[in-house]
This record gives structure tokens, sequence and C-alpha cells, in this order.
């Protein structure tokens, strides 16, 4: 069935991201603010970002997920929200009412102080961000509500015809998001048992007395909808892939409006794995795979429509989950999978994956850390592709576990250097082995690409460039390289490790609008562009 949501049909867009082989960049869409950006990558950011990419023949481009975040929080994956999308997102010198208040030049100077310092930081600052985004946006509604709301003008007529759209999602979390931050921010699990048993008394006296609240809500989703719909018009043929993250958190309009649909009293994460040796608790919590499957798994539907309708193609994160999910007892007690049997563990997945893939967008699976077998022969079987990442790839079970050519990689894959997750392509081949450098150069068609000179005691950027292109002769119809492992810079966008400091705060060295004018990264996009041509990725 065609997607359309408002945004019109994209059922072409998303046959397009199956299109043959093809490159693409991973690049969270915080990291790459705009010289006119408030201290953060913004929906309008992607305009200038694609225009680079698809000079440089690039074909996708992967963000990190928009959802809104919890208060207080700066990682992507912490969701109060599976449907909306942050506010922080909102480009506020887009907003027609920002500007019809007199723009940056009407705020107080202080907050031109902070915007400045925003600007120059070489970090994301999340809570000064949010702060002078949510004045601004607040000033703005205010401006709308007076002047055009109670006169029924267009753009409020814009606005009501978004909100009967939007129903199916937009009402809970703008009731939900209303209450929270009347109650000043205090997680739902502590609000009065009224409201947080969703009576329908509590619910609808909570609806009247909270109705302008609401309509910010609204206001602000309509906002980033109208935002989006402008930017993905211009993104230069460049196809965006989102993220659909595994859990939303336990203080969320889904869990809240959902309950019978969780386990409380579980949190989720993973077992250990390559990230950590002693396994993730993440604090999400369990799906009761059983009431979501009695209902037709309405809420993963409701996800997947929500992410057709915003993107081309999508990442499912932690697809494994989805098969057998790892839960922990908040109280304390072992860890535990459910299903707990192979067999309902991959009828599940199955299930779910179907249900992701139905309306349309193409899917990639994250198939990453403590996977069985037969969770990448079931994605194949769904023709679903799985991530290749060189590092990782090896024959194991052999002696000596030599790394896969990227030849042999299975056409239905996405070849990567890394993810958002992992150290950068350079600090990951200073940091291992000489033997493991020794295995890496004796690769087929990295001793082909380097007149079989290979990469070992090289310089960075030779070393750089040849695993780049070993990537970009791989087989895999789909490529996706972090843009910190194009440059060879070696920042980290997150550290799954650390919890909080610096992860999720990287930032660009220039402005997203200003590459063009860069000598080094002008150089690396006519290398992509280059690769690409004889790739034949473009």
């Amino acid at each position: 069935m065609p997607v359309e949501d408002s945004f019109g049909p994209l059922t072409a867009a998303h046959e397009s991201m199956r299109a043959g082989r093809r490159a693409g960049i991973v690049l969270p869409l915080f990291a790459c603010p705009s010289a006119r950006s408030w201290g953060i990558g913004d929906i309008a950011d992607i305009v200038a970002l694609t225009t680079w990419l698809a000079g440089g023949g690039q074909r996708a481009l992967q963000i990190l997920p928009l959802n809104e975040m919890a208060p207080g929080q700066q990682s992507p994956y912490s969701a109060l929200s599976a449907m909306a999308i942050d506010p922080l997102y909102i480009s506020v010198p887009a907003v027609a009412d920002f500007e019809s208040l007199g723009g940056e030049a009407a705020l107080s100077p202080d907050d031109r102080t902070s915007l400045a310092r925003v600007r120059a930081s070489g970090r994301v600052e999340y809570a000064l961000v949010r702060r002078l985004k949510r004045r601004a946006l607040e000033a703005a509604f205010s401006r709308f509500f007076d002047i055009e709301w109670g006169t029924n003008a267009l753009r409020a007529r814009e606005l009501r015809t978004f909100v009967r759209e939007q129903r199916w999602w937009l009402d809970d979390y703008a009731l939900f998001r209303a209450i929270h931050a009347s109650r000043g921010e205090q997680p739902w699990t502590r609000w009065p048992a009224p409201l947080r048993g969703r009576h329908k008394v509590a619910l609808d006296h909570a609806r009247r007395t909270l109705q302008r609240e609401i309509l910010f809500y609204q206001y602000l989703q309509w906002v980033a909808h109208r935002q989006w719909r402008e930017a993905i018009g211009h993104a230069s043929g460049v196809g965006l892939i989102g993220d659909l993250p595994f859990m939303v958190d336990l203080d969320s309009a889904d869990v809240w409006a959902r309950q019978q649909q969780f386990r409380l009293d579980v949190s989720v994460g993973a077992p250990p794995d390559a990230f950590s040796a002693t396994g993730q608790n993440w604090g999400t919590p369990l799906c009761r795979w059983d009431v979501m499957r009695s209902d037709g798994f309405s809420w993963l539907r409701a996800r997947a429509r929500r992410s057709a309708a915003l993107y081309q193609g999508y990442r499912v994160d932690h697809v494994v989950g989805f098969y057998r999910t790892f839960g922990r007892p908040r109280r304390g007690g072992k860890g535990f999978f459910t299903p707990a049997d192979e067999a309902d563990q991959q009828a599940l997945g199955e299930q779910v994956v179907d249900v992701l893939g139905e309306p349309g967008a193409a899917i990639i699976a994250e198939d990453l850390g403590t996977v069985p077998d037969f969770v990448r022969a079931s994605l194949t079987k769904l023709g679903v592709p799985g991530f290749r990442i060189l590092r990782w790839e090896r024959s194991w079970t052999v002696a000596d576990q030599p790394f896969l050519d990227p030849i042999d990689y299975p056409t239905l894959s996405v070849a990567a250097s890394g993810t958002h997750d992992t150290e950068p392509l350079l600090v990951w081949w200073d940091q291992t082995s000489h033997e493991d450098r020794e295995a890496v150069s004796s690769i087929g068609t990295l001793q082909r690409l380097t007149g079989g000179t290979g990469v070992v005691d090289k310089p960075p950027a030779e070393v750089r460039d040849a695993l780049i292109e070993l990537l970009f002769a791989s087989r895999s119809d789909l490529l996706l390289l972090p843009l910190p492992d194009v440059f060879g810079w070696r920042d980290r966008i997150n550290d799954p490790a650390v919890a909080a400091g610096a992860n999720w705060t990287y930032r660009l060295p220039w402005p997203s609008d200003q590459l063009d004018g860069v000598p080094e990264a002008r150089e690396r996009q006519e290398m992509l562009r280059r690769l690409s041509v004889k790739h034949g990725r473009i």
C-alpha cells in the first residue's frame, strides 16, 4: 500500500532505495549544523548536507533517530515518543511566527549571548540549545495562537488538518506531553493514579484544562512536519535512511498509552557482546509479545507507518531483539530471553520484520553483537540486508580466522567500515594487533587495489583510502560509511561502554552549508565520486 500521510506518495522513492549498487554516508543530524543553525544540526540542514553528498555521488544519508528525547537526555535512543520528532531539530530561523516577532534580533541580550556560545562550541550543548529553542518556539506559538488560531486563518486551518490526519499518534502524544510538562516533567509512573491509569474522567479533565498546552505540542509537530516535507523535497536525490529504535523509554507516551502490552517490572538490554563484557541494561520495558501479537502488532504497525512516511528507508535497530528480547528483572535476578526457544524466536522475528516492511520503506537490519546464526539466515530469507562490518567479518571457525574479502560479501548486505557505536576506522587500525593489520593487508581485493603492496606501515591517509576503496569494491549492494571514517578523523560519536559525557555531542568542524569552501571537504567529495564511478555505485 502506498504511504501518503500528507507527505505525498512515497512508493517510488522507497523503491529507489532498493535499486542497484549505491553508496551513502552515516551522520547524525545533530552533528551537521549550518552557520544559521542554533548549535545543533536541524531539519533545514538536510538540504545543504545532501547537496554536498550528491556532489560526491552519494545516494543515501543514514541519520540516527529523531524521536523526541526524554528531558535531560542526549541519546537519540532515549525516547519519550516513538512517533514525535524532537522539537530540538526544528530550524528556528525558518519558523514564520518567530521571524514575524523579529527573529534573532528580538532575542534578549542573554539569549543572544547564549546563541553565540552554542554556535561557536565544538560540541552540541544540549541543555542550552534546548532552553534557547524552547523559549523561541513558545514565543512563536503565542504569536500564532493570538493572531491566527482564534480567527481560523489559513495556517490555523492547515494545523487543524494536520491534527486530524495525524490523530492516530498525535492525540496520545500531545496529551501525554502536556500532562508531563504540567507536572514538572515527572515520569508518568509517579502521576496520580487516575492519570497514571488513564481513567476517562481524568483524561477528559486534562484535555479541558490543558487545551492550550496540548495545542502547543501539536503546533510543534506541525512545524516539524512542514520543515521535514520541505527538506526531503530538496534533498538532491539523496535517499534518507532513518533509524527505528528497538524500544522507547518506560517514561514515554507509547508505554503510558499501552501499559498492558509491556512488562514494567523488567528492563531490556543486551547480553555480553563486543560492546560490553558485562552486557547492557537500557532501562526500557519488556514487550509482552503474546499481547502484541493478539492485537496484530498494532503499535509496531503504527511505528512502521510513521517511519515509512518520514524516510525512504530505515535501519531496524537491534533487530535480534525482535526475535528474542533479553530482559533483566528490575529488582535483581538472572537475565532471560523471551521467547525462550529458537522456533518461537524465529516465528516472532519473521512476523515482526514482515510488519515493519509492510508500509513500503526499504528496511535494513542492524544485526550486530551477539546474534544467533539463524537470525541472519532468517533475514536473508526475508530479503532484508544485514550489516557487514569489515573489522568483524572473519572466518571465525578457520585457523588464523582470516578476514573475509568484501568481494565475497552477499549482494543482499550493507558493507560498512563501522557504525556510530564503534571507534573510528583509523583508531581501530592503530589499536588492533600487527597480525590483524597483516591479515587485512593480505585480503585479495586489497592486494589488487594497491598493486600488491598492501597497507601495513603506510601513512594513515593511505590506509584510510585503501580500506575505504576496499569497501567500495565489495559485492554488497549498499555501502554506508560513517563520515568521520571518510575523513580519517578520530572523533567518536558514541561509546556504548561510557555513560553520557561526550557521547552524542559530536559536530562537524565546519558548518554544513560551507563545505564547498573547505579544500579538505572538496577533496573528500571528489574521492567519493571517483570511487562511486569506479565501482559502479553512482
